[in-house]
């Protein structure tokens, strides 16, 4: 990708990657492009065809929504749709309690439809089955609050699957895709709207294409063989898929280098020691979920189930949604929003204090923590918190998406360790996932493991899947290069304090903890933040920035968002009470060629710097 002003290559709204049907991440070029999106400003709003996908529902998935409503619905009701009856009904449990909370529950209704295609024998038909929450218009915030906290919702791949199987009299000549619906992220006043779009469907095929041939095709003949063969891939290229990711993630591979979608999953793999830090770790102990979220999720359902019932901890400041897990399933949580050395002083006192007033009551059901966090980069003491877990009997669980296993060993300190796959594992940003890996090491691992036994299930769709383990054939060599690029530009950036006031990220920021767990000879990962000693500063150096710009991260190519604007929004004051600025850039870097990069910063620190000293000078 060569360096040139992003504006010129992908239109505001448009889909990032470009030209990609199941990108993840979606194009908001300016500063004041972010503030129209939160604001619901139509300018923005009406160019939007796509988004991250637990806050912008898919347009394929609308369809297929709409469809839904048209057959099912009675009296104006929408639909929401999950793989698996028991996330149908745990969305229909969540809005129900919810709505309890503050008056009369609203009337949920499921419905299970099963999809066979059309002109196939019994034998070989293989059929969908999706299940359908609906509820009253005007209860879609509570829904959207499920679909994008617990992250369990159908993916755009599946949806497409249902679609090219429904018979034609389902499919109107001109179909209408219902108004898309808020994906409010914090309430119900913050709309955000995406246009209309009409929706084609390419020939099917029997066979996956050769790999030589998706390693050298660019941007459209890739898009392309999504649309004609992601659907329609042998069936047993899934399991192999999901095994094949399980041991990577497992460690367990000796000779990772597969060039064919079998090799890492075949049964006569290759198998060693873990290299995860606890060489007992095996792919048994590894858990697929379809977003990264939706491991956190479940992460919080497992502790809820195997563990007496207490509040959580939610150590440092977190990524939204999953402070928002936390404190909506269950009995709340404990929040140490700064993630510091002073924090755990703090919560060592609180936890001795509850045992003595209470000392036949856990003080604590499970300690959630990133490491490092998103979006300052902290690294928690996790040997000091390891300590604390087992003192007081209650769960560690690591989100290490930002760190990834290929920079730092954290199992060793936890119970649970849970990623976003969507990231830098895939790079690719073009499917979702997530990961959940039990320490066969920590005291609970038979309870966790008895319990995951009895309630996991796999709704992680198969062509996902399969996407996902091709793209991350490759996750350690990328990661090196992301490392390196990342260290140089933060190297880069610190060297002007005159116009920059803090670089967060993992070299410099707490970086005693993070040493702790680091892999020997590996890096401080592809994310950091920046602040400037201006505000015009922070929005001017956003605005110059000759890189792609929109939400998610761990992309191959450099990908940035003003992520306080994005994220808090509507709590701004409350994130700067934790140290989270309203002019914090966030950037996620990615392969470029490292000079294409240097002069990519410097132009855009140049502009900081021009709109500082016009400040001054006023």
């Amino acid at each position: 990708m060569s360096c040139v002003a992003i504006q010129e290559q992908i239109a505001l709204g448009a889909a990032v990657p470009a030209l990609e049907a199941h990108a993840i991440s979606v194009s908001l070029p300016t500063w004041e492009d972010n503030i129209g999106y939160e604001e619901g400003d139509k300018r923005v709003i009406d160019t939007m065809v796509s988004g991250y996908p637990r806050f912008f529902i898919h347009l394929t998935i609308r369809k297929l929504a709409g469809i839904c409503e048209q057959k099912f619905g009675v009296n104006g009701e929408q639909a929401m749709l999950f793989p698996t009856l028991r996330i149908a009904e745990a969305c229909r449990d969540f809005m129900v309690h919810r709505s309890s909370q503050q008056g009369p529950a609203v009337p949920v209704r499921l419905v299970q439809f099963l999809i066979s295609p059309e002109n196939a024998s019994a034998s070989t038909a293989t059929s969908m089955e999706l299940h359908i929450v609906l509820f009253p218009a005007d209860a879609f915030p509570l829904a959207k609050q499920f679909w994008q906290h617990a992250g369990l919702g159908i993916s755009s791949r599946l949806a497409a699957h249902c679609l090219s199987m429904l018979p034609d009299e389902l499919k109107p000549s001109s179909p209408k895709i219902p108004p898309p619906p808020m994906f409010t992220k914090r309430n119900a006043s913050n709309r955000h709207y995406a246009k209309q779009a009409s929706f084609s469907y390419s020939p099917q095929s029997t066979s996956p294409p050769p790999e030589s041939i998706t390693e050298t095709f660019d941007a459209d003949h890739a898009t392309y063989l999504e649309e004609r063969y992601g659907r329609n891939l042998p069936v047993e290229a899934a399991s192999f898929a999901k095994r094949a990711m399980r041991r990577r993630i497992a460690g367990v591979l000796v000779h990772d280098t597969p060039n064919h979608w079998l090799q890492a999953g075949e049964q006569s793999a290759e198998l060693g020691p873990s290299t995860r830090g606890v060489m007992e770790v095996s792919e048994e102990d590894v858990f697929l979920y379809p977003t990264g979220m939706s491991a956190i999720f479940s992460a919080h359902q497992l502790a809820l189930g195997a563990m007496p019932l207490a509040k959580s901890i939610c150590f440092g400041f977190p990524y939204t949604d999953t402070l928002k897990v936390l404190q909506k399933w269950g009995p709340g949580c404990h929040f140490f929003g700064h993630g510091l050395d002073k924090d755990i002083d703090e919560l060592e006192s609180q936890l001795a204090r509850e045992h003595a007033e209470n000392p036949g009551v856990p003080p604590a059901l499970a300690l959630f923590t990133e490491f490092p966090s998103n979006p300052l980069l902290r690294s928690a003491d996790l040997p000091r918190l390891r300590a604390l877990a087992d003192k007081y009997n209650f769960l560690i669980v690591v989100d290490e998406t930002l760190g990834n296993f290929a920079n730092v060993e954290v199992l060793p300190h936890a119970d649970v360790v849970v990623s976003s796959l969507s990231k830098v594992f895939s790079g690719d940003a073009n499917v979702m996932g997530g990961s959940l890996v039990l320490n066969p090491k920590s005291r609970h691992y038979d309870v966790l493991k008895a319990h995951l036994s009895q309630t996991y299930e796999d709704s992680y769709f198969g062509q996902d899947a399969i996407y996902m383990e091709r793209n991350s054939r490759d996750f350690r060599r990328r990661a090196r290069t992301i490392d390196d690029n990342t260290e140089a530009v933060c190297d880069f950036l610190c060297a002007h304090p005159e116009t920059v006031k803090e670089v967060f990220y993992p070299k410099y920021t707490t970086s005693r903890h993070y040493e702790k767990c680091r892999v020997s000879g590996a890096g401080y990962g592809g994310l950091f933040s920046v602040t400037f000693r201006h505000p015009q500063a922070s929005r001017a150096f956003f605005d110059a920035m000759p890189f792609f710009k929109g939400p998610s991260l761990g992309t191959n190519f450099t990908l940035a968002c003003p992520y306080t604007i994005l994220g808090h929004y509507l709590e701004l004051d409350w994130a700067a009470g934790y140290g989270v600025e309203e002019g914090l850039v966030r950037v996620s870097v990615g392969m470029e060629h490292r000079e294409l990069l240097l002069q990519g910063f410097q132009k855009a620190l140049r502009a900081a710097e021009k709109a500082a000293s016009s400040i001054d000078r006023d």
